[in-house]
């Protein structure tokens, strides 16, 4: 893939964009998606189960984000037990769940288009 292709890649799906076309929205609310590209036509899910990848995806962007949460946290609150750092983590992600939930799909989308174009 062209260097010009892979920025606007990633423009695509910081804007959380069609794979195909990477103009039309994939989101219609924030956790609706559209079952098609409103702009180009292209079906999100190709199969039942599609988006089990996705979890995947969610998972390797949870962790890093816990871990920085973690990080900041110890360093905003030194006197905090290990344990309560730890915790307090756990609710920061959870507000994260929706924004993990959108990119996830939506790279995961992309990903696989990608890797695999041929419309099914």
């Amino acid at each position: 893939m062209p260097a010009h292709g892979l920025r606007k890649r990633a423009i695509g799906v910081l804007r959380q964009r069609c794979p195909r076309c990477l103009k039309g929205r994939v989101f219609r609310g924030h956790l609706t998606m559209h079952d098609a590209c409103p702009a180009c036509g292209l079906v999100f899910e190709r199969e039942p189960g599609y988006f089990v990848g996705a979890m995947y995806v969610s998972y390797a962007m949870a962790i890093p984000a816990y871990l920085l949460a973690v990080v900041l946290l110890r360093f905003l609150f030194r006197r905090l037990s290990d344990l309560a750092v730890l915790a307090a983590g756990l609710p920061i992600i959870c507000l994260c769940a929706p924004l993990l939930f959108r990119y996830s799909r939506v790279i995961w989308m992309h990903v696989d288009r990608t890797i695999d174009p041929e419309e099914k």
